[in-house]
């Protein structure tokens, strides 16, 4: 196929090729040479002209399909326009020929519709170069429309509309002739010719004005009379026809001249009565439709009112929004009265369609269309006629005046305008929310009042409507819930002797209650106690007035219903009460039942009936929304009224028989409750009633009293059919704008679905507008569904009795009756299969098989394709449920056989359908002679195209199986390429939804397919080829869902193979879709499923390719031309690709489609917003934030302005499309600003992990210089901006985002650091955008979520420290001062319109936010102490703020402190387990409520952490000593805090007994938490508790009840043992250390006390008898998990073997190069580590008494001389770990110096043990290896140690002693000079250690001393390690002589000093001596200075007999005396010249 790729076609290869390849082969080159002619050059294109036109020519006559033909045309007439024109007449005529020619064969109708299409494209391209021609092709092409078929007239009326479009103005003298044909067509019976006459007379009206002039009323009659039994596509396609027209009308686009008799120009009044007439008439003409109204015989078909709707959605969109907002009130007149005519609601079906109607016309405009500020307008204007219309209704009821009162249509009448503008209102204000808020408050329209005043209408559904109205209020706005619900309660009770009140009053309340469903804020606990009191109120009373009683029982059953929506939370406290109430309803036997049949009557059974309805529907709702609450004992309490009302079904025959038909809706809705109910309950509950029900079931399915009544097939058969195949019914199924009212195409003659049927819908969760039933429908499917869940649980020959009587019921009746009981039993059957097939149970005996195969056939071969589709699935279900593969190859049979024999094709099309759908549940099909078979069989169905609906099905049973077969497919993956291909480039157009089944074939092929088409072979490549020609045949189709299923293939190509799909192709072509649409937004001809389809391929392209999609988009559109009204086209042009989706994420409303919308804008964010398009993105959101009609956000700033605009707003200038703001976007909603600000936040997230210089001003300066890259924090201002303006919106939402925004810029900002000026951040000069964001979300109307995430705000930005002065800060913490007033007040305003847990919710957040406050100014302030103690003189004022902030909290501390002691004693209650619940405080805590208690938990656990530390810091400033003062007064007057004041039964506590539960709460608390395994994600909690405790830890009080209590600081340890094995985070693991640190020293300081206490006690014994103090006791035994010493080993243990394995036996072996493998890799915190656990290692001795030292100090000395080991043995590159080695070091000392080895008691095991560890340390010597080296000076360091701590018994005991000189010896003459070094330096230390260890030392090593020294002598230091060598030798020398006798002192002095002479140097070599020499000689000359004096005999007796000592020494003394008085004279002459040389002022030369 590659070959075909050029200007000329391949002849060759053509010709070599079959007959479907030539088809594909010449698509191609088609669609190749579509995009190279106008690439190519002129010249070129004019050489090869003629060639190209006669191939073209051949494949004209060659009889091409159709994309193939409209490829040819479009060629052709590019060919003429690009080239030389003049030849083009001559194809002109030539087409006329084959126009006229009379050939019949199969090949000539292709040839003529190809050469009807080359007219049409040569005239579009070449417009007025063929005018010559013009007539003379138009009347060929008008007379072969009286012949064609209708492919013919198809192709005709395109090529019309392209001729008419190419000419222009030039063709109005043949428009009328046009006219007339396409007037013929508009009413075709070919739907498809209907859609392009539609096309061609739009066309015609752009220079035909008569259309919209004087033809304007024929041709709407026209239109309405195409609407009748049209399909979806053709009503759009007309619809946008006559709405274009009527636009125009209204609207003159262009100059006419006055029409005959008439006026050129139209009013909306003459539109709308058009439209009216329409829809009242349909297309009849006048006289006829009069005279069938007249006779009662005509009837509207819902085809024409949907269309007319959909037209006058058209009408609006075309004249756009500016239009709509000046017009609407005179629009919603006329629409209104549509809605209330008489004649458009003469039955249920009627009204119910009609009210959709209008419906769907104000949403598609007024929810679509308009802006917000446009829409508060409309929602006024909607109030308006609510208000007008009820006053109209109120003045016809009080009229006393008989002739002049309204009559009772008319008031009937009221309703469907009432219910119409209200339900439409409630969607405006759910739309709006928050920021509908001043709506409510405007005077002018009253609009709460009038939606309350329709309460008290007359008629039911007006009632309704406005109760849902007030639930929408609510929803919108919570803080209206509370209100409404109190008036509307005030109401119910001040007028319930009214049966209206009671209605209207009872459903608002219900509606209210259910609204919080939707609202986190909820409402208080006591509502809903006035709730059940209302209700009890009402059903206690409906006996009491007979007039009364049907509206009391329902609404009181009704609010019942309403009450348990609120959950399990509330309904626990009244379910005592409702179980009552249900038990009052129903007899409390059988027996009583009996007794009732017999004694009431018509009303008291009326009555009765709808009481136990409304308590069945109350029980249902109980099952739904609080199942948790469904213990045994209760459902054993629903079991009698369950038994009761099942029993009463039986009897509900025999009432019908005694009170006649108008009984029976009352029987009806009952017998809808107890289905329900039963459905939900587990039927073991009801076992013994399973054959009463299972009657009525069957009665109500297949019995002849049932089955005189339609059935909607949409509602029941939907649900069960599977999605996949609901295609195939039609369009009103799929997803699209439309659905709304297409569904009503599918309504029963009941009427579609409306509130009236069902008032207890009112309390759906649903936020949708719930739609409930007729009940005889939800009747049909309430009993189908309860037969499947019943059905299994009955005996096996009762089964097979109900299913054969089902099959003899469908056998007796014919016709429409035998369709309604097969419809029903099928769907019940089906429901049956389903359950089973989910719960993987059995359908019973063998027997079953055969009549439920029987239904499922017989049903294949239904007229109703819904019904097909059910059956189709349920044989799949049967399949699966029976599990048994010899009967689905029976099945398999039957289907084959069906389709051999049958020849209807419903027949042929349900058991085509089923052969795919057979294995769908069995895991596919396994068996390839099946496979074979099926495909056969389908191959041959799908090419008959004598039946479209055949092929349809049996394409998409194929495309089924393809998917069922799995790699099966593979080897038939060819054969059905090339049938599909086939298909695709042959099948006519006319039938679209053949293609759209093609479509899904080739989307199933790519995918069995899969990574395969990534290959590079012949065949893979021709495989891939086909996917592109049907991929491009399919995108060429007419049809959007064709167009879809093109584009989802490529999506699924691209996913498979990337590189070969053209992304320079698809994405214009995707981004032309969404510009079409832009064109007409909203209008009716945009499908939904188009860009779903757009939308989800671009969410998959932008994954990878992010950057280059966008660059594709922003280039079609630059190369695009203009477009009128294309928004979309301006804004891709604007901001990109990214800009449009915005624009269309605010329009769009389907929930799938925002969330794909809301996904390809994160995905291009991830990818380019770190970059160079930072900046970009940044842009977009503030023109997203700032695309706003009402600007009010900054309140401050803009107070001025709105006092001056106010004067100049009126009620017409209130209507404006554009913005205020000059951005690319307009008016967006508030939710799509909220989306724009989290992107800013994910922006921030991002940049986090991206580069550093995002989050540094100077480094990002320096490099936006050198590259081109963007930063953020370069657009810090708009950061902050963007933030600001969303926290001061009207929408709450957006308000939270803002904040959040807020939020997350200090956190990354607030420590960045302003190069400009040194000592300050970046973010300090923003400090009045934080404030004034800040201040409204602390108004006292703001909802408190807004307020609990501003004090996070506040907290957060007092904390950051980046405002410094106390006056600034001050602002900010007023705020937060303001909100601690409110909570101490307790003056929650929230607390009356929320749920109690939500004032628990501000007030922990303004808790919170005052703990982190006062944790900051507690840490600056330690902070500034550290720093003033360390730098004395320095200048403090970077380290005041912590001081000045601690200032400004310290005067709330009292208060605080009680009130965080008092949240920290709630949490903790809270925190009990569940066994303990009943010690809760019965009237709640201090901050929550009894009643809220769940709620209350979640708010107490994301706060309490703070608030504990907090409370520490308090008590350690307080030093526990402080006593409480009076209790606050705290804001809840529930129980009282315990906290510090007066308990119950004891009286006052003493400080003491305070001091100790709040050490208690805050413990307990903490090791809760700790303990919890639910703690993983919680580092800031876990990090908070820690430093409470050690704070708590650094006070002595708490220190010595921890070290009193030994089983707590046990527990403590294990607790930190579990941390410190569980988390790895390092700041963690430090703080677990401190505080082992601080528990083993509150444990030494109990010791040392008792100790202290038993010593100086006078009256003790002897001190043979003093008990052992300390762990051991006197046996010495430690008791692990009770033992604090064995305790700290463990976690000591723990840390040293995580960090160094090697002291582990058990790790020896392993490798030391992993993550702490080795000493050498640990890192600096790793080291910090190991140190403080050697430190607390080094003082468990002295916690224990002697016996239980000598039990730990094997360990201890192991893990000590363990880890020395491993730090001397070093790698023989590295330098050394300090740290670790000094306190390995200092810690081995405090071990060998412990009191306890000094102990009589333990002496003895002591010494024994440390000269074990001696002499372990001295084989430490020995153990280095070629690579490690052992570190001998710090050995010899730790071997001083033990000789100058451990004392003579240890380290004077053979062979040790030995071995220590050894070592000694061999250091001072070792090589390394800092060994030598570090030796003479400790010798120094051990010569003046204690004589018995002294003197072996000084006798050993006192001559090689002296040796080292006189071989310094001779040969001088070169380095500083031999220098500090030589010098730490005269240090020893000098300790040696000191340590020596008086009388041996002089002989050794005298060996000194003249060493040390010998050491200077002469004033002549000492120039050029080396450093170390020079060095050596001023050391020594200093040394002799002093040492001469203090031995001056030896001095002067040296002096006298050494005259060369003498002289050198002289010479040293003077030269020394010489150097330093030149440098005495030059320094002054150097600060003399200064002083008189240096100007007075200075110049800086260093500009840098």
């Amino acid at each position: 196929m590659e070959r075909a790729h050029s200007l000329l076609l391949n002849e060759d290869v053509w010709s070599q090729l079959g007959e479907h390849q030539r088809a594909e082969f010449v698509f191609e080159w088609l669609s190749h040479l579509k995009k190279l002619l106008p690439a190519a050059d002129r010249a070129d294109i004019t050489r090869n002209q003629r060639r190209l036109s006669e191939q073209l020519l051949v494949i004209l006559t060659g009889s091409p399909g159709p994309p193939a033909r409209w490829l040819l045309a479009h060629c052709f007439a590019l060919l003429y326009r690009l080239g030389d024109s003049i030849p083009s007449s001559l194809l002109v005529e030539r087409c006329n020929d084959i126009i006229r020619s009379k050939d019949d064969s199969p090949s000539g109708l292709p040839t003529r519709l190809a050469a009807v299409a080359c007219l049409g494209a040569l005239f579009e391209q070449l417009g007025r170069m063929l005018v010559g021609s013009f007539k003379d092709a138009l009347a060929n092409l008008l007379k072969a429309m009286k012949s064609a078929e209708s492919q013919g007239r198809y192709e005709i009326m395109l090529s019309l509309e392209k001729i008419l479009r190419g000419l222009g103005a030039a063709a109005v003298p043949c428009h009328r002739d046009v006219y007339k044909v396409a007037r013929t067509c508009l009413t075709d019976r070919s739907m498809a010719v209907r859609c392009a006459a539609a096309e061609c007379l739009l066309e015609l009206q752009r220079e035909g004005p008569f259309l919209w002039t004087s033809e304007l009323e024929n041709v709407a009659t026209l239109c309405f009379r195409a609407f009748e039994g049209s399909s979806n596509s053709v009503r759009v396609s007309v619809a946008k026809l006559l709405g274009s027209l009527l636009a125009a009308a209204v609207e003159t686009r262009q100059p006419t001249g006055p029409r005959q008799g008439g006026r050129s120009h139209s009013t909306l009044e003459e539109v709308m009565d058009l439209l009216l007439a329409g829809f009242l008439r349909g297309g009849a003409g006048f006289l006829r439709a009069s005279g069938d109204m007249l006779k009662g015989t005509r009837s509207i078909s819902k085809d024409v009112r949907i269309g007319v709707a959909q037209t006058c959605v058209v009408f609006v969109t075309t004249l756009g929004s500016c239009w709509l907002e000046t017009n609407f009130p005179t629009f919603l007149s006329l629409l209104m009265e549509l809605a209330s005519h008489g004649r458009a609601t003469q039955t249920p079906a009627d009204t119910a369609v009609t009210r959709c109607c209008v419906s769907f016309v104000l949403r598609s405009t007024v929810g679509a269309m308009l802006g917000e500020k446009a829409q508060t307008n409309a929602a006024k204007q909607l109030s308006l006629v609510v208000a007008a219309q009820k006053r109209a209704v109120d003045a016809a009821l009080t009229d006393g005046n008989v002739e002049t009162r309204v009559s009772a249509a008319d008031v009937s009448a009221s309703q469907h305008v009432l219910v119409c503008c209200l339900l439409e209102l409630g969607k405006l204000l759910e739309g709006l929310g928050s920021t509908a808020a001043p709506l409510l408050t405007d005077s002018s329209t009253a609009l709460l009042d009038t939606v309350v005043s329709v309460l008290l209408h007359p008629v039911p559904s007006a009632c309704l409507a406005a109760a849902w109205c007030l639930r929408s209020v609510a929803t919108a706005m919570p803080s209206q819930g509370s209100l409404l619900l109190d008036c509307c309660a005030e109401r119910l009770v001040a007028l319930k002797s009214s049966p209206d009140a009671v209605a209207g009053y009872g459903a608002a309340v219900a509606a209210l209650v259910a609204a919080v469903q939707h609202c986190p804020l909820g409402i208080p606990h006591a509502k809903g106690v006035l709730v059940l009191d209302l209700a009890e109120g009402l059903l206690r009373s409906a006996s009491q007035n007979s007039r009364l009683s049907l509206q009391r029982t329902r609404a009181g059953w009704l609010l019942v219903s309403s009450l348990i929506t609120l959950g399990p939370a509330v309904v626990e406290h009244h379910l005592s009460r409702l179980l009552l109430l249900w038990r009052c309803v129903f007899p409390a036997s059988l027996r009583e039942q009996e007794m009732d049949l017999r004694r009431g009557d018509y009303f008291t059974w009326q009555v009765t009936l709808e009481g136990r309805a409304g308590a069945l529907c109350a029980m249902k709702n109980l099952l739904l929304h609080c199942g948790e609450l469904l213990a045994d004992d209760i459902i054993s309490h629903l079991l009698t009224p369950l038994s009761c009302a099942v029993t009463l079904l039986t009897k509900l025959p025999a009432l019908l028989r005694s009170y006649g038909a108008s009984f029976r809706s009352f029987a009806v809705v009952y017998r809808l409750r107890v289905f329900e109910l039963l459905a939900l309950l587990p039927p073991h509950n009801y076992h013994e009633s399973f054959g009463l029900v299972m009657n009525q079931l069957v009665t109500d399915l297949s019995g002849q009293d049932n089955i005189n009544q339609q059935c909607s097939e949409l509602t029941l058969l939907t649900p069960l059919c599977h999605h996949d195949d609901l295609p195939l019914v039609g369009p009103a199924l799929r997803g699209s704008d439309r659905r709304y009212i297409e569904e009503q195409l599918q309504s029963s003659s009941l009427g579609g679905g409306s509130l009236d049927h069902d008032a207890s819908s009112l309390c759906e969760k649903s936020k949708e507008l719930p739609a409930p039933l007729p009940p005889p429908v939800a009747l049909t499917a309430a009993a189908v569904q309860l037969f499947g869940v019943l059905y299994p649980h009955i005996i096996s020959a009762q089964r097979v009795k109900i299913l054969e009587q089902f099959v003899e019921t469908v056998n007796q009746l014919k016709g429409q009756r035998q369709q309604i009981v097969q419809t029903q039993v099928c769907a019940a059957l089906c429901s049956l299969l389903k359950h089973q097939g989910s719960t993987r149970g059995s359908l019973g005996p063998l027997e079953v098989r055969s009549p439920a195969l029987s239904l499922l056939s017989g049903a294949l071969e239904s007229t109703s394709p819904l019904l097909r589709c059910l059956a189709a699935e349920g044989l799949a279900r049967l399949v699966q449920v029976v599990g048994d593969a010899g009967f689905t190859v029976s099945v398999s049979l039957l289907c084959f056989d069906r389709l051999r024999s049958a020849r209807d094709a419903a027949s042929r099309s349900g058991f085509a359908l089923a052969l795919g759908t057979l294995q769908r549940y069995t895991g596919g099909i396994s068996s390839p002679q099946h496979l074979s078979t099926c495909l056969g069989v389908l191959f041959t169905l799908s090419q008959d195209s004598t039946s479209p609906e055949v092929q349809t099905w049996s394409l998409h049973s194929l495309s089924l199986v393809i998917d069922l077969s799995g790699g099966l497919f593979r080897t038939h993956a060819k054969p059905s390429f090339d049938l599909v291909l086939h298909l695709l480039l042959s099948a006519p157009p006319t039938h679209p939804e053949v293609h759209q089944t093609l479509g899904r074939c080739l989307h199933a092929l790519i995918t069995c397919l899969g990574p395969d088409l990534q290959g590079e072979g012949a065949a893979v490549s021709g495989l891939r080829s086909s996917c592109l020609v049907g991929c491009g045949a399919m995108q060429a189709g007419p049809d959007c869902l064709v167009q879809a299923k093109a584009i989802s293939c490529l999506q699924q190509l691209h996913m498979f193979s990337p590189p070969h799909v053209n992304l320079a192709g698809l994405v214009p072509a995707l981004c032309e879709i969404l510009l079409d649409y832009s064109t007409l937004a909203n209008i009716c001809s945009a499908y939904l499923c188009l860009r779903r389809a757009v939308v989800a391929c671009l969410r998959q392209l932008v994954q990878r390719e992010a950057m280059e999609v966008s660059q594709h988009a922003v280039t079609l559109v630059k190369e695009l031309p203009r477009r009128d009204n294309a928004q979309l086209d301006v804004t891709i042009k604007e901001v990109g690709l990214e800009g449009a989706l915005f624009t269309l994420l605010d329009r769009e409303s389907d929930p799938g489609l925002r969330r794909d919308i809301q996904e390809t804008l994160v995905h291009m964010m991830a990818s380019s917003a770190t970059g160079r398009k930072l900046g970009h993105w940044l842009k977009l959101c503030k023109d997203v934030l700032s695309a706003t009609t009402d600007c009010l956000a900054p309140v401050e700033a803009r107070q001025e302005d709105e006092d001056s605009e106010s004067a100049r707003e009126d009620d017409s200038s209130a209507f404006r499309a554009r913005p205020e703001s000059g951005g690319p976007f307009t008016a967006l909603r508030w939710s799509t600003r909220r989306f724009a600000m989290e992107c800013v936040c994910r922006i921030v997230a991002q940049c986090e992990t991206a580069d550093p210089a995002h989050f540094n001003m100077a480094l990002a300066q320096e490099r936006r210089l050198q590259e081109s890259t963007d930063f953020l924090v370069l657009h810090l201002a708009d950061l902050v901006r963007m933030a600001f303006m969303a926290a001061t919106d009207h929408s709450d939402q957006l308000r939270l985002a803002g904040l959040q925004t807020l939020l997350v810029i200090i956190r990354h900002f607030s420590e960045i650091p302003e190069p400009e000026f040194p000592g300050h951040v970046i973010l300090e000069q923003y400090q009045a955008n934080v404030g004034a964001a800040l201040r409204p979300a602390f108004a006292a109307d703001a909802p408190p979520d807004v307020t609990a995430k501003a004090c996070q705000v506040c907290s957060a930005w007092i904390a950051s420290g980046v405002v410094s002065d106390l006056r600034d800060l001050r602002r900010v913490h007023q705020l937060l001062a303001s909100s601690l007033a409110k909570v101490q007040a307790g003056g929650h305003a929230s607390s009356r319109l929320y749920n109690e847990a939500i004032a628990t919710m501000e007030t922990l957040a303004v808790l919170k936010a005052w703990a982190e406050v006062y944790i900051v100014a507690v840490q600056r302030s330690k902070g500034k102490e550290l720093s003033a103690s360390s730098q004395v003189g320095d200048d403090p004022g970077s380290d005041s703020r912590g001081a000045d902030l601690l200032q400004l909290v310290q005067s709330d501390l009292p208060r605080l402190s009680r009130l965080w002691l008092a949240a920290l004693q709630d949490y903790g209650v809270l925190t009990l387990p569940q066994e303990y619940a009943a010690q809760l405080p019965a009237a709640g805590g201090s901050f929550y409520t009894a009643e809220t208690v769940k709620w209350a938990r979640a708010h107490y656990s994301s706060s309490w952490a703070p608030i504990l530390h907090a409370t520490s810091l308090w008590l350690h400033s307080a030093g526990f000593v402080i006593p409480d003062d009076a209790p606050a007064n705290l804001s809840r007057p529930a129980t009282p805090t315990s906290m510090g004041h007066t308990g119950g039964v004891g009286g006052a506590k003493s400080p003491e007994d305070i001091n100790t539960d709040r050490l208690h709460l805050i413990l307990g608390i903490s090791v809760e938490f700790l303990c919890s395994p639910h703690s993983q994600n919680q580092m800031e909690n876990i990090t908070s508790c820690l430093q409470a405790l050690q704070v708590l830890l650094d006070v002595s009080w708490p220190r010595a009840k921890i070290g009193n209590d030994q089983a707590l600081s046990g527990e403590l340890l294990s607790i930190l043992h579990r941390l410190m094995v569980t988390r790895e985070a390092e700041s963690v693991q430090l703080a677990v250390l401190d505080l082992l640190r601080q528990i083993v020293s509150a444990a030494q300081e109990h010791v040392r006390e008792k100790r202290h206490s038993a010593e100086v006690d006078d009256g003790a014994a002897e001190k043979e008898t003093l008990p052992e103090f300390g762990e051991g006791r006197d046996t010495g035994g430690l008791i692990p998990g009770r033992s604090l010493v064995f305790g700290a080993l463990e976690l000591i243990l723990c840390v040293l073997v995580r960090k160094l394995p090697q002291l582990s036996p058990k790790l020896a072996g392993t490798s030391p190069t992993g993550p702490g493998g080795s000493v050498w890799s640990l890192t600096d915190s790793d080291c910090q580590l190991v140190g403080s656990a050697l430190f607390v290692l080094s003082e468990l001795p002295s916690v224990c008494s002697p016996e239980g030292s000598v039990s730990i100090l094997p360990t201890v000395l192991y893990l000590l001389l363990g880890v020395l080991r491993e730090l001397v043995h070093k790698p023989s590159t590295h330098t050394g770990l300090a740290s670790v080695l000094q306190a390995a070091l200092h810690a081995l000392k405090s071990v060998v110096m412990s009191p306890m080895s000094r102990q009589e008691k333990s002496r003895g095991g002591w010494n024994l043990l440390l000269r074990s560890a001696l002499n372990t340390l001295l084989g430490f010597w020995d153990s280095g290896t070629a690579d490690c080296v052992v570190d001998r000076a710090n050995l010899l360091t730790a071997l001083t140690v033990f000789l100058l701590s451990a004392g003579p018994d240890v380290c004077t005991v053979e062979p040790l002693h030995s071995l220590c000189l050894q070592r000694f010896t061999a250091s001072v003459d070792a090589k390394d000079p800092l060994v030598v070094s570090r030796c003479l330096q400790l010798l120094t230390s051990v010569f003046q250690a204690q004589t018995a260890v002294a003197v072996p030392y000084i006798q050993a090593l006192g001559p090689p001393l002296i040796r080292f020294l006189q071989k310094a002598e001779r040969s001088a230091p070169r380095s500083p390690e031999e220098l500090a060598g030589v010098l730490e030798g005269v240090r020893a020398t000098e300790a040696l002589i000191q340590a020596a006798d008086e009388s041996q002192r002089p002989l050794l002095m005298a060996a000194l000093l003249p060493l040390l002479i010998s050491f200077l140097l002469d004033e002549n070599a000492l120039g050029s001596a080396p450093a170390a020499s020079r060095s050596l000689h001023e050391a020594a000359l200093k040394d002799l200075m002093r040492l001469g004096p203090q031995h001056s005999a030896v001095f002067r007796s040296l002096i006298m007999s050494s005259p060369h000592l003498k002289a050198r020494l002289e010479a040293a003394v003077k030269g020394n005396q010489e150097s330093l008085s030149s440098k005495a004279s030059s320094a002054n002459g150097a600060a003399r010249g200064s002083a008189k040389s240096s100007p007075s002022i200075t110049l800086k030369t260093n500009f840098l």
